[in-house]
């Protein structure tokens, strides 16, 4: 058992998806499929988009593919990694997902490969 985390899911999202909406939002769905797991452990899932979607949209991008996403999306994942316990790096290829993990190795910040690794929460 260890204290409850706030742990950051990693993985694909816009990668592979030819900037398809309908792609990148099946790669949301199976980010946040790990989100309940990780709230019944005891812990506090966290993914990036939720944050960076909506900061886009207030700034009036038209989307993830809007060139002021450059601005947002890899920034916000590494702003909340100040505030992350821990990562959770789903499978897939993801440049975004791969430097989340450098920067949390680089901070040592715990790097799960998948959810029997993480301990659950006393």
């Amino acid at each position: 058992m260890s204290k409850p985390m706030m742990i950051l899911i990693a993985g694909p999202y816009a990668s592979g998806t030819g900037g398809d909406p309908a792609l990148m939002a099946r790669n949301l769905a199976r980010l946040e499929e790990a989100a309940w797991p990780l709230f019944r452990a005891g812990h506090l899932p966290m993914i990036g988009e939720w944050v960076a979607l909506p900061v886009l949209s207030s700034a009036g991008a038209s989307g993830p593919a809007d060139p002021l996403a450059a601005e947002v999306m890899y920034p916000t994942a590494e702003r909340l990694l100040q505030h992350c316990d821990a990562v959770l790096r789903l499978p897939g290829e993801s440049r975004g997902a791969d430097q989340d993990v450098a920067i949390a190795r680089a901070r040592g910040i715990p790097v799960f490969h998948s959810l029997d690794e993480v301990p659950a929460a006393a």
